[in-house]
């Protein structure tokens, strides 16, 4: 183990007209730990009637300490680790058509403490970025949203910088919960660090819906209320308590977003106003009343085992959870109140392979990234820990 060395001792002694410079050198190791910063030198005088003796007492190790400071502070930016959470929909009101062929939605969306990790370096390339993962069927190439995100930052900046990317997923996509989305979003704020904040948080929301809907949001602080396309985003207080938690429930199988949004009959939708429901959640917290979905009913058609599954956990739960809905388009089915899914789960052959995580409800400071819980679970699957993500992202 290296070991702190020992002061440098010189000691000068002088007349009036002359001085000479006695030193001891002693061998000594340098320990790379920083220590408390104390005065780089400390002196003594002894004084006599001719003779003046100056101790002068150097500790390498703090000189070290303040070379290596200064250099941190120079030195720019050239990585990044970030979390990537991901959202449940409180509610989802889907409220008219546009001419554009998109819907007009009004829900209160939730960043949640699952997500994904994501590590970005400057890469010495001047015209490719270098996207890897730890799960097969995510694509790397440019038809990853987070490439997208890369690629438009430079498009609107200028920039020429390119990055190592390494995605590490825990997020299921075809589920609901805008991972994706997040990914772009986070890697618009990363690539704005590692170029030195050429932008405004706002900027970057604004961009970011050219290649996504979603991705506006998670410029929140991680609870809106958003209308348009999603793309307009009313910052909120969170209306929950972090400490509730929840249980996810996604099957093997996803849901299609198109597929879900060409079944959609507007006459069968709610008809409560989504005003309201953001009033009630504020004040009352979340109850099933306040869960209205749009999307269910087309997704359930898409996917009838998914209809069955909400039946089932709502009637095995007993009362255990406050709320169970789908969240987004699917195919993520939401037990808010106990982070633990019912036995049947656990149980049923039909149920081997499905997707399991509890999570609880989170934000971010101001001009902070979200930071991933220390006491975020693993994802896990209910009779193997695996993840499987379908060729889509």
């Amino acid at each position: 183990m290296a070991t702190a060395s020992p002061p440098l001792i010189s000691s000068l002694n002088f007349t009036s007209t002359s001085f000479r410079i006695r030193t001891s050198l002693p061998t000594c190791s340098f320990s790379p730990k920083l220590l408390p910063l104390r005065p780089l030198a400390s002196f003594s005088v002894k004084a006599s009637s001719s003779r003046k003796q100056v101790e002068i007492v150097f500790d390498p190790d703090e000189r070290l300490n303040k070379i290596g400071d200064d250099v941190d502070k120079e030195a720019p930016l050239s990585r990044l680790k970030l979390f990537s959470p991901c959202k449940i929909n409180v509610f989802l009101r889907i409220t008219g058509k546009r001419e554009d062929g998109f819907h007009d939605l009004a829900s209160l969306f939730h960043v949640i403490s699952l997500g994904d990790t994501i590590k970005f370096s400057l890469s010495p390339s001047k015209s490719k970025d270098r996207l890897s993962t730890n799960v097969s069927g995510v694509p790397v190439d440019a038809r990853n949203l987070i490439i997208k995100a890369l690629n438009l930052y430079r498009k609107k900046t200028g920039s020429n910088k390119f990055f190592w990317i390494h995605l590490d997923k825990k997020v299921p996509t075809g589920a609901g919960l805008g991972g994706g989305s997040s990914n772009a979003a986070t890697a618009l704020w990363a690539a704005n660090q590692l170029n030195g904040g050429l932008v405004s948080e706002k900027e970057l929301q604004d961009w970011s819906s050219e290649i996504g809907s979603d991705i506006p949001f998670f410029f929140s602080r991680g609870a809106a209320y958003c209308t348009g396309r999603g793309e307009i985003v009313q910052d909120l207080p969170s209306p929950f308590p972090f400490d509730l938690p929840m249980v996810l429930i996604k099957p093997r199988e996803a849901c299609s977003t198109a597929e879900v949004y060409k079944r959609l009959r507007l006459d069968q939708t709610s008809s409560i106003d989504p005003l309201t429901l953001l009033e009630n959640v504020t004040n009352n917290g979340v109850s099933q009343t306040i869960c209205v979905n749009d999307l269910e009913l087309p997704a359930f058609q898409v996917l009838p085992s998914l209809k069955r599954l909400k039946q089932r956990v709502i009637a095995s739960g007993r009362g255990e959870y406050d709320a169970v809905f789908m969240s987004g388009s699917g195919s993520t089915i939401v037990g808010i109140g106990s982070p633990d899914p019912p036995q049947f789960i656990y149980d049923d052959e039909e149920y081997k392979n499905v997707f399991l995580s509890e999570a609880n409800f989170m934000t971010r400071e101001a001009n902070e990234w979200y930071k991933e819980p220390a006491s975020a679970s693993a994802t896990t699957s209910s009779s193997e820990s695996r993840l499987e993500i379908p060729n889509e992202m």
